[in-house]
C-alpha cells in the first residue's frame, strides 16, 4: 500500500496556483473548446455555491437551481431591457438569489432533512412552471431571447469564439471562489463545520444555529445566482431548463464526484464531468448517457467521498485545500 505524501502549506499553496494557472492556460492550449471551458468555470461556481448548502452547513437540498435561474433570468431581463452592462447584472443577481435564498431559508432551515428535501424540490418546481407560464416575460420553452450583453469594462465584446466570455468567467469564478473560501475560513464558516458536526453542541455554547444556517443559506444562493448570471451574459440566452429541477440534480452528481465539503470539490468535479461528458457525447452520440452512467457509478465506488477525498487519502497537509 502506498504511502501518504505529505505537502507543506508552501507546497499546497504552490498546488493551488498550479491549478488557477493550468485553468487560465486552456485559453492558449484549447481555443477551440474555449465555450466548453466557460460553461465548466460557471457550473464549477455552481457547484460551490452548493457545497457552502450541502457539504459545510449539512442544510439537504435538491433544489439549488432555483437560485441559478433566478440569477440568469435577472441578468437576462435587464440585458434584453438595455442595461447590459455586465458586473452591475451580476450584482443584480447575486442581491436577487440571494434575497431569495434568505427568504426560503425560513421554511427549509426549520425542518428535518426529508422536509427540506421536499420544499426545496417543490420551489424549484414552482419557479420552473413559473418561468414556463410567464413565457411573454421570460420566453416560456423557448428561451429568453434577445439580449445584448455590453463589452466588458466598455472594452471587450463578447465574440463568437467565446475568448472574452472565457476571459471574463474566469475572473469572476476566481474573485468569487476566493471570496467564498475567505468566509468559510472566518468565525462564520468555522461555526457552520461546528453546526454540520454537532449541532447540539453548538446549541449548548450559545451559537444562535439557525441565524448562521440561515445565512448560510443566502450567502449560497447569491453565488449560485452569479453563476446563472454568467451563464446568461456569456451565452446570451436563458433556457427554461436553467431553473429546472435536472440542473439541481446534475448540479449535485458534480458535487458528489468532486466530493462535498471540500472547497475544490465541485470545480474538480466540474472539469472531469464536463469533459467526460462532451467526450462521451462525441464518441456515441446515441448510447452516451449509458457510459456516462456506468462512469459515474464507478467513480462512486472506488472513489468514496469523491475525487477530492481521494487525493486526500494519498496526500496529507497541515492546511487542508477547503
Amino acid at each position: 500500500m502506498m504511502k501518504p505524501i505529505t505537502l507543506s502549506p508552501g507546497q499546497l499553496r504552490m498546488a493551488e496556483i498550479a491549478f488557477w494557472l493550468a485553468l487560465a492556460s486552456s485559453f492558449f492550449l484549447a481555443p477551440n473548446h474555449l465555450t466548453l471551458l466557460s460553461q465548466i468555470l460557471i457550473f464549477g461556481l455552481f457547484a460551490v455555491a452548493l457545497d457552502m448548502a450541502l457539504g459545510y452547513a449539512g442544510i439537504l437540498t435538491v433544489g439549488h437551481a432555483a437560485f441559478f435561474g433566478a440569477g440568469a433570468y435577472t441578468a437576462g431581463l435587464l440585458a434584453k431591457h438595455g442595461w447590459g452592462e455586465p458586473f452591475s447584472g451580476l450584482l443584480a443577481a447575486l442581491v436577487v438569489a440571494g434575497g431569495l435564498g434568505y427568504a426560503l431559508s425560513y421554511l427549509i432551515v426549520r425542518g428535518a432533512d426529508l422536509t427540506r428535501l421536499m420544499i426545496t424540490i417543490g420551489v424549484c418546481m414552482l419557479l420552473a412552471e413559473l418561468a414556463n407560464r410567464l413565457s411573454g416575460i421570460t420566453g416560456g420553452s423557448d428561451g429568453l431571447q434577445g439580449m445584448e450583453v455590453k463589452p466588458v469594462l466598455g472594452i471587450f465584446e463578447f465574440d463568437l469564439f467565446g475568448k472574452t466570455a472565457f476571459g471574463y468567467a474566469f475572473v469572476v469564478v476566481l474573485a468569487m471562489f476566493l471570496l467564498v473560501r475567505l468566509v468559510l475560513r472566518s468565525p462564520f464558516g468555522l461555526a457552520l463545520r461546528g453546526i454540520h458536526d454537532n449541532r447540539k453542541r453548538m446549541l449548548a455554547i450559545g451559537t444562535p444555529v439557525e441565524s448562521r444556517l440561515r445565512m448560510a443559506y443566502g450567502f449560497s444562493a447569491a453565488v449560485a445566482g452569479v453563476a446563472g448570471a454568467l451563464l446568461a451574459q456569456t451565452t446570451q440566452f436563458v433556457g427554461i431548463e436553467s431553473i429546472g429541477f435536472n440542473r439541481s440534480a446534475e448540479i449535485l452528481i458534480i458535487l458528489v464526484l468532486g466530493g462535498t465539503g471540500r472547497l475544490y470539490g465541485g470545480l474538480v468535479g466540474a472539469i472531469v464531468y464536463m469533459l467526460v461528458h462532451d467526450w462521451f457525447a462525441d464518441l456515441n452520440p446515441e448510447y452516451w448517457m449509458f457510459w456516462l452512467g456506468i462512469f459515474l457509478i464507478a467513480a462512486v465506488m472506488l472513489g468514496r467521498g469523491g475525487i477530492m477525498g481521494a487525493l486526500s487519502r494519498r496526500i496529507r497537509t497541515q492546511e487542508h485545500m477547503r
